[in-house]
């Protein structure tokens, strides 16, 4: 497996932690969660950047900006919206077609060939995602609106994902700067319709947690997957996430364990193992970056 597709799989790992984190930090309203936890995120990967002496990084054009932020705050206030206008079961499933979306758009976007193997892995996790998610879930016609967020939600991340690679030329600094914007557009959503809560000490750490992991590293290590490795493998291995999430919910004694449970994560780990048994060269498919997005490295 590629360097970069591994530093995906980082990634996919660390999304794996939001679930645990969020509940951890239950009591704080969830767009001031997310703009303090892109806060986090943005603050640390600019200090990195000033230690590396590579600021300039953040001079990026306009479009590579619209990407940037609109995949990373576009997302999670879609997400938001959905679970504030639907149940959160259906809300999630819906949401969790985005890894069937990257595999399906690294074709029709990037030209990238699937195999029968990407095929049966990917339907493979969907089947496992689904199993998991939608026990007992219902759609409701009153929901409707909230369905439509998380297939917008769904939609932005798959698309960002895969364009990407479009940027690649924007060195992976640049998304210190996407959390800042991420951070004041979350900031005042947060302002607009919830009320502000003060942390508890238990809620502090784990806003730090999230910029460093799931809502901060997560993006820097899945901007290089994107860029450089097999988005194919890494839509089809994206579908661990919520079977690892909700293991790590019945660690931490959030979440009770069940059969149900572990069928989902021997679909989820079985179509892992198909889909990586194809390691076809990404640079024989890969789409030419945009010509106007050329940033400096």
């Amino acid at each position: 497996m590629r360097p970069a597709t591994l530093a995906g799989v980082g990634a996919i790992a660390l999304w794996a932690f939001l679930g645990l984190l969020s509940r951890a930090a239950a009591a704080i309203p969830p767009l001031q969660l997310t703009a303090m936890s892109f806060a986090v995120a943005a603050v640390l990967g600019m200090a990195v950047l000033a230690v590396r002496g590579r600021l300039a990084d953040l001079r990026q054009p306009p479009l590579a900006w619209v990407h940037g932020v609109g995949g990373l705050f576009g997302f999670h206030a879609l997400y938001f919206t959905a679970l504030a206008w639907a149940p959160a079961a259906e809300a999630n499933l819906i949401n969790y077609t985005w890894p069937l979306l990257i595999v399906l758009l690294s074709a029709l976007l990037l030209g990238l060939r699937l195999t029968v193997w990407h095929i049966v892995g990917t339907v493979l996790g969907a089947a496992g995602c689904v199993l998991l998610l939608s026990g007992g879930a219902r759609l409701t016609a009153g929901a409707l609106p909230g369905y439509l967020a998380a297939v917008a939600s769904a939609i932005t991340w798959a698309t960002y994902s895969v364009l990407s690679r479009r940027f690649a030329t924007v060195p992976t600094g640049a998304v210190a700067g996407f959390c800042a914007a991420s951070a004041v557009l979350a900031a005042a959503s947060h302002f607009a319709v919830e009320p502000t809560i003060a942390p508890s000490l238990q809620g502090w750490l784990a806003v730090l947690a999230m910029g460093i992991g799931p809502v901060g590293g997560a993006f820097f290590l899945w901007d290089i997957g994107m860029k450089r490795g097999d988005p194919r493998l890494l839509g089809t291995l994206a579908y661990a996430t919520p079977v690892a999430s909700t293991l790590l919910l019945c660690a931490g004694g959030f979440a009770a364990f069940s059969p149900t449970l572990l069928a989902a994560a021997v679909l989820v780990a079985a179509g892992g193992l198909v889909a990586a048994r194809v390691t076809p060269s990404v640079s024989s498919g890969r789409a030419a970056p945009c010509g106007p997005c050329t940033g400096s490295r």
